[in-house]
């Protein structure tokens, strides 16, 4: 079925810049609302979907009956929730920190969940989530939103299985309403990693810092695919690679400075990556606009899901779970009349 052929409709909690929207759009998805909390990353996604309804404010303010009537829906209506609560609290790159506040938030989206009622829904974090402490972090989610009545999967997908450049592995949730009787699938590998180079051929650069003078002695020491701190141990360099051209990225993370510290570097180029790179890296097309410094743009691409990835998701779950759903909720209809 190709995705010209699918219509569903979304609303995306904690839509950020737009990549999960993208992917739902590229899969045939109709983003009936967006909800964000943040004015700069809003600016990102309005400029790129000036047409879809937005919320802008703190999802703990938005009340179901509000969600519903900006949308323009009743409960049950929705095809997909999506959402991907911030994950900072959850991730193996920060402190893991069981108590962050941040780590809540998928409450706010749990309440809309049992609101919306929508067919199905799509909820994505970090792996670290099922890692040490944060286990029974993992354990609650899982019984929260099977007790919000669906039936619930989880899997560790690898970005780079789908079109993305790039090897990010993150936990998808997905259910389907118990009433409807269906088995939500997640979808499989569809196609073989793309490299750096082939990601970035023809790519422009665009500005991009200058390294510090530190790292800028240190570069040509450091080999493709090799961190830096591997070569001088604990220098201050951590999190800071030079790619490697012939595989996948390694992770595209939510800050970088451009200069050293944490920074995803070229093989061939002393330079950091530039943000027209980034967005091939992860997936989005070279007219998706990103907005702010270099810093900020870096961001609204970090902590995005990649549409490619989206894309794949929406379309395992409209297979498997909206379009026989429609299918019995027809049926139901037709015995009823």
């Amino acid at each position: 079925m190709s995705s010209t052929s699918r219509d569903f409709t979304v609303i995306s909690t904690f839509a950020g810049g737009g990549g999960s929207s993208l992917g739902y759009k590229l899969a045939g998805g109709r983003v009936l609302l967006a909800v964000e909390w943040d004015p700069k990353a809003a600016a990102c996604y309005q400029a790129n979907f000036p047409e879809t309804p937005f919320y802008l404010g703190d999802i703990a303010a938005l009340s179901v009956e509000e969600c519903l009537q900006l949308a323009g829906i009743a409960p049950g209506e929705l095809d997909m929730l999506d959402g991907s609560p911030p994950c900072q609290g959850f991730s193996t790159a920060g402190k893991r920190e069981v108590s962050d506040p941040r780590n809540s938030l998928f409450r706010e989206y749990v309440r809309l969940l049992r609101g919306l009622q929508p067919k199905a829904f799509v909820m994505e974090n970090v792996s670290g989530l099922v890692k040490g402490a944060m286990r029974p972090a993992f354990r609650e989610i899982i019984r929260e939103l099977k007790a919000s009545g669906y039936q619930v999967k989880c899997r560790l997908l690898d970005a780079k299985w789908f079109g993305v450049p790039q090897e990010r592995k993150r936990l998808i949730w997905i259910g389907a309403r118990e009433d409807l009787g269906l088995v939500p699938e997640h979808p499989k590998a569809q196609a073989r990693p793309v490299t750096v180079r082939e990601a970035l051929a023809g790519c422009e650069i665009g500005p991009v810092p200058l390294f510090n003078d530190k790292y800028a002695r240190l570069w040509p020491r450091v080999r493709p695919g090799q961190r830096a701190d591997a070569v001088l141990g604990n220098a201050g360099f951590n999190g800071c690679v030079k790619l490697n051209p012939d595989r996948p990225s390694k992770t595209i993370p939510k800050v970088q400075t451009g200069r050293g510290f944490g920074t995803i570097c070229h093989w061939a180029v002393p330079r950091a990556i530039s943000i027209p790179e980034a967005k091939r890296l992860h997936s989005f097309p070279d007219d998706f606009i990103v907005t702010g410094t270099y810093q900020e743009q870096w961001a609204w691409i970090g902590n995005s899901v990649p549409p490619l990835l989206s894309k794949a998701i929406a379309e395992a779950v409209y297979d498997s779970v909206i379009v026989p759903a429609r299918e019995k909720l027809t049926g139901q209809e037709a015995v009823r009349v």
